[in-house]
């Protein structure tokens, strides 16, 4: 971990002359701490979706959710006023009848995408319940992209009223510039590939080394696309922060937004609700 994810996650007190920093994942946490958390400000959720599907011979199938955990920590302890929701592993990876994409594969879990989305939306109105007013969706995996960014869309506008947005944080999947990083250092597109490759498994290095089995490396077969051998913990690191600070960019621009719209514009004024009243 760089020195700037350690100053970042440190929020800490000195018990018996040791730093213990204080959680941002709500399942650490007591109901009451939840409660003052929120009534102190920190009224952002982060909510992680990972997966569980096949990673090639030499990655476990929960690398995704092991990613996600991560990720979402740091982020929340950037912002400094969020919390993390338990990650969702079960997401969309295929039909399970035909076994088709990742489910051609055993340990791969499948949901189809309208449970995926009603989950979705069940979490955020329970957080919205308990007084959080930005929930973000934080998904590792690409198709569990546009359930969130419908579910995130449907809902914001659903709950504008109340000042509560439901945001996608798309850049941290498909714009945070880890392609462009890897060209940068030499590596084509068929090395890079799309699936258990450079990318995600540098990422799990750095993360949890013991879920890569760096003997069982192979480009292109049994389920990997690209070439996982020229990955590498340092590389990982690098990797996961551009999909940090892409979330964050995500993050702090909706907040921008919402600042600048203010409560009347938010909610469309003080004509739309009287309209509204009128008609019923």
């Amino acid at each position: 971990m760089t020195v700037r994810w350690v100053i970042a996650g440190v929020a800490a007190v000195l018990v018996a002359g040791q730093a213990v920093a204080s959680p941002v994942e709500t399942e650490r946490m007591t109901w009451t701490e939840i409660r003052d958390a929120v009534a102190a400000g920190k009224t952002t959720i982060i909510i992680p979706t990972g997966g569980t599907e096949q990673n090639g011979p030499h990655m476990i199938t929960g690398k995704h959710n092991f990613i996600v955990a991560e990720t979402a920590r740091r982020i929340a302890a950037t912002l400094g006023d969020a919390l993390v929701a338990p990650v969702l592993a079960y997401v969309p990876e295929g039909d399970v009848a035909q076994r088709e994409g990742h489910m051609a594969y055993p340990g791969t879990i499948s949901v189809p995408p309208i449970v995926f989305s009603k989950v979705l939306k069940a979490a955020a109105e329970s957080f919205k319940a308990h007084g959080f007013k930005l929930i973000v969706f934080l998904g590792d995996s690409g198709p569990n992209q546009e359930p969130q960014h419908q579910v995130a869309s449907d809902l914001s506008r659903a709950w504008a009223a109340e000042g509560v947005r439901v945001l996608n944080a798309d850049s941290y999947y498909a714009g945070n510039g880890q392609v462009e990083s890897l060209k940068a250092e030499g590596e084509t597109d068929a090395a890079i590939g799309q699936h258990a490759s450079i990318r995600d498994t540098s990422e799990l290095m750095a993360v949890l080394p013991e879920g890569v089995r760096t003997d069982k490396f192979a480009a292109d077969a049994d389920g990997v696309s690209g070439d996982p051998r020229r990955a590498s913990a340092e590389r990982g690191q690098k990797l996961l922060e551009l999909k940090v600070d892409a979330a964050l960019r995500d993050i702090k621009s909706a907040r921008e937004r919402s600042s600048a719209a203010g409560p009347s514009a938010e909610d469309g004024g003080w004509f739309s609700r009287l309209l509204h009243w009128i008609s019923g």
